[in-house]
């Protein structure tokens, strides 16, 4: 019983399912599609949001060095995942890893917990986007009607967030028709905000005073380690360029680009703003739900904000679009693995790309998204992301154990110091997170166990191959 549960599915036959002629999706991005990509995904919530509210909650302008220590993780993590994905360059990211190196019961685990990862951030992201959405159109002179712009509870008569299940709803229809026409509209939308971004830079910088930075560290490191884990939701998303693998030219070579590329803009991006944002007025001013607009109205730049606002709807949408995109290529690749039902393992017969999975994620975020409040998502997403990244750092290491030999087209350096140290600062940033996102975690893995020990480990094609190839 035992072995059933730690067996590895081989490198060549990850690669080979993948030229079935039936399941293959469609090769279009290349190495600046994936970086675009990679960047949508990454800026939105975090930095327009997040580093507000964790300087003022948690860090004050110790929000700075809070950023470099999430870099940091992410950094380690990235150079493990560029390894991996140029290696098994298919769709599932580090679900078909796992499966690789560590076996089928650490594969579902860290699949069953992408899939929370991707949907929870889905549902935050829509919604938050559409209170973004609600506040540029009261400026302008439109009130939407509060019972179809609020979810039940939130407010007195609320009685669904439309905005936030119709932007799903068009993602989706964006995302059934083609990664390429996906990867284009993410394309205008890094354009807007990265404009944005710098324009916030370039304004804020002449107006800084650097006594806004004193107290450095206001609540000690334990409060920048606390803001860590907390901005670590501004990173989600990296990852989801490996997630397109299946539908990249030259994955080998494009997805690492992709990932590191990225990451780097991004990170470098995050350290600036959070500087700049410290620097102009006093953290205590920036527990506010658009702090970099806010921040800016406070020092007389009431365009200045209304640019960012703007910036945040378009950052938000590109988030919410790359996010949708990875969910369903672990639905993709479970069911292609017999781990989930098999009607999910489909293939537009146009388009080339997984419909059912796409408009089944879809249908479940607008539905949440339509009626819930989430305030506890980004913990959740993070515990989530960091638990993923540490499997794919132990990944890395089992497999310069097991495979010396095997052609890597990119390497990750210094291993096993990289994938340690990567595993260290993941675990340190979950250990940051509050004991209720622990209890909630652990609900979501018995819950997947449960799926997994009384349909997935009867349906598993790794099974049926080993029972046929031992007759």
């Amino acid at each position: 019983m035992v072995k059933r549960l730690f067996r590895r599915k081989f490198i060549h036959h990850i690669l080979e399912e993948i030229d079935i002629e039936e399941h293959r999706l469609h090769r279009a991005l290349n190495a600046f599609d994936l970086t675009i990509l990679g960047i949508g995904a990454i800026i939105g919530v975090g930095i327009f949001v997040l580093t507000g509210t964790a300087s003022a909650r948690f860090a004050g302008p110790g929000i700075i060095l809070s950023f470099v220590i999430s870099g940091t993780a992410c950094a380690f993590a990235a150079l493990c995942y560029a390894e991996f994905a140029a290696l098994i360059p298919v769709a599932g990211s580090a679900y078909n890893y796992a499966y690789a190196t560590l076996g089928e019961l650490v594969a579902w685990i860290i699949g069953w917990d992408l899939i929370l990862e991707y949907i929870v951030a889905s549902i935050a992201v829509a919604i938050g986007w559409s209170g973004y959405f609600v506040s540029i159109m009261k400026a302008i002179g439109i009130d939407l009607p509060v019972w179809c712009s609020h979810a039940p509870g939130t407010v007195p008569g609320a009685v669904i967030n439309l905005p936030a299940m119709l932007i799903v709803v068009f993602l989706t229809t964006i995302l059934v028709i083609g990664i390429k026409e996906s990867a284009r509209l993410t394309g205008l939308m890094v354009l807007v905000k990265i404009t944005t971004v710098l324009a916030f830079i370039l304004v804020g910088f002449s107006k800084i005073d650097p006594s806004n930075w004193l107290p450095f560290m206001p609540f000690g490191f334990k409060g920048v380690m606390t803001g860590a884990a907390i901005v670590f939701f501004a990173y989600i998303g990296f990852d989801a360029v490996s997630t397109a693998a299946e539908e990249t030219k030259k994955p080998q070579k494009n997805i690492p680009i992709g990932i590191i590329a990225s990451l780097a803009i991004c990170t470098f991006l995050y350290i600036t703003v959070a500087a700049v944002l410290t620097g102009i007025v006093s953290f205590k001013e920036l527990n506010h739900p658009a702090p970099v607009a806010y921040a800016l109205s406070l020092i007389g730049f009431r365009w200045g904000a209304a640019l960012v606002s703007a910036g945040a709807v378009a950052g938000i949408t590109s988030v919410l679009l790359v996010m949708l995109m990875g969910q369903p290529r672990i639905f993709f690749s479970m069911s292609r693995d017999g781990l989930l039902w098999p009607s999910i393992y489909k293939v537009h017969p146009r388009f080339r790309t997984p419909y059912l999975a796409q408009i089944i994620t879809g249908a479940v975020v607008a539905g949440f998204a339509g009626f819930i409040d989430i305030g506890t998502a980004a913990e959740l997403c993070n515990i989530g992301t960091l638990f993923a990244f540490t499997i794919v750092c132990g990944g890395i290491a089992v497999l310069r154990y097991t495979h010396p030999n095997i052609k890597r087209p990119f390497r990750c350096p210094l291993v096993p110091l990289i994938p340690l140290l990567g595993i260290s600062f993941c675990v340190g940033l979950m250990l940051s997170l509050p004991k209720i996102t622990w209890i909630r975690f652990a609900v979501w893995l018995i819950v997947g166990l449960f799926i997994y020990f009384f349909y997935g480990i009867k349906h598993s094609r790794l099974a049926k191959k080993i029972k046929y190839s031992t007759r």
